[in-house]
């Protein structure tokens, strides 16, 4: 961390021609229980990793944001109208001006101010880099002109509004809350302008297991609609009952109306549905087991929820795709490799994305020689929780 806030800093005094800089950092995530539970209202069990976003950042006396991120051209943003634009829909800019908006809605006077970004969160690894970028923006903000008056669970809030209405991205609350909050928490989406974080404390490094991210080297930049499909279905599922979200709908309710809801919603959406309910009280099974120190059967659940992921709520393959299903590819190794033992699945919003595994530590070097020779190296990632989410490192 010393060695690249120094770097951080230098690049921002040749940048910018200024001495004075405050660095701030956001972590990466991941979701350890709970898929695609946050977006209907449920329950969650995430966590913040180790590898992170860093802004070296000070105020510069106008209207004007610029942000240069390591490796991409210098963005430049004015403050003079912010409310979403169109054009700006998948950008950075959106997401800063989001991050903004929302500040200046809550009252606090937003002004200019120059930036210098940079990030250890792999690419494609499923981490949730634009949730570490909205936090650490709004840890910025927060510090140069929120007296830092805002607390995680705002700053998650803002990220979620930023990516959802100025990004146009469809997602839940989880990745902004996990990587703000730091540590392992519980959440209850129940109501979601108010989530109930629950810290959990357990030390993966005691249970002898090395927590795993694999990059399937899947493009997923144009799955949106896939991920969009998923909520959209389980909202046609809730319509049925008249309600909006699955967490408003009694399960006995949903299964004595089984035929209706296969007429109406169809069954994909009737089995996705399923995979929430279940996923649901999974996730307070893996907060019990986790609290408790058993281990054993934290385990068992994540090899359930992996299950019901590829099952129930297909997230694993793109419909339709014969020639490509990396993540099916990559969960077919991690069982041959693991040979029953840890856990493993699909992560975050599938797909195209990650798989997450759960490896003892004594067949690491094995699994991660295995899983690289077939996705290229550097495709494992073996990441540890960190106990700290968005902060000021100086």
């Amino acid at each position: 961390m010393s060695k690249r806030t120094d770097e951080l800093s230098a690049a921002f005094r040749s940048l910018f021609k200024t001495e004075e800089a405050g660095i701030w950092s956001a972590p990466g995530r991941t979701e350890i229980g709970g898929n695609h539970t946050d977006h209907q209202h449920g329950k969650v069990l995430a966590g913040s990793v180790d590898a992170d976003m860093l802004a070296a950042a000070a105020l510069n006396g106008s209207d004007l944001v610029r942000i240069q991120s390591e490796g991409y051209p210098m963005m430049e943003l004015r403050l003079d109208k912010l409310e979403p634009v169109e054009s700006e829909k998948g950008t950075t800019a959106a997401l800063v001006r989001g991050m903004c908006a929302q500040c200046a809605g809550r009252g606090f006077p937003i002004g200019g101010f120059d930036a210098c970004v940079c990030s250890d969160v792999p690419q494609g690894s499923g981490l949730s880099s634009s949730a570490a970028f909205e936090v650490l923006i709004g840890a910025v903000l927060n510090s140069l002109f929120c007296g830092d008056s805002l607390n995680a669970t705002d700053l998650a809030i803002m990220g979620q509004k930023a990516e959802n209405v100025f990004f146009g991205k469809p997602c839940g609350l989880m990745d902004q809350m996990a990587s703000a909050w730091g540590g392992i928490i519980a959440i209850d989406f129940e109501n979601p302008a108010a989530p109930v974080v629950t810290p959990v404390h357990f030390d993966f490094a005691s249970a002898k297991h090395s927590l795993c991210m694999i990059d399937v080297k899947s493009d997923h930049a144009s799955l949106t609609g896939e991920y969009a499909a998923i909520p959209a279905e389980l909202g046609a599922v809730s319509a049925v009952f008249g309600k909006k979200v699955l967490r408003e709908v009694p399960e006995e309710e949903f299964y004595a109306r089984l035929p209706e809801v296969r007429e109406k919603a169809g069954d994909r959406a009737l089995l996705r549905a399923v995979h929430i309910y279940n996923d649901n009280r999974r996730v307070d099974a893996m907060t019990a087991a986790l609290s408790q120190g058993d281990f054993d059967r934290f385990l068992a659940l994540v090899r359930e929820s992996g299950r019901s992921s590829w099952l129930y709520l297909q997230n694993v393959v793109v419909c339709g795709s014969a020639v490509n299903q990396a993540a099916g590819v990559a969960l077919a190794l991690c069982e041959r490799l693991l040979g029953g033992r840890g856990a493993f699945r699909i992560h975050g919003g599938g797909f195209g994305g990650t798989v997450q595994a759960f490896v003892p530590d004594e067949l690491l070097d094995a699994f991660r020689a295995g899983v690289e020779a077939v996705f290229g190296a550097g495709s494992c990632h073996v990441m540890q929780i960190r106990p700290v989410g968005f902060c000021r490192v100086k």
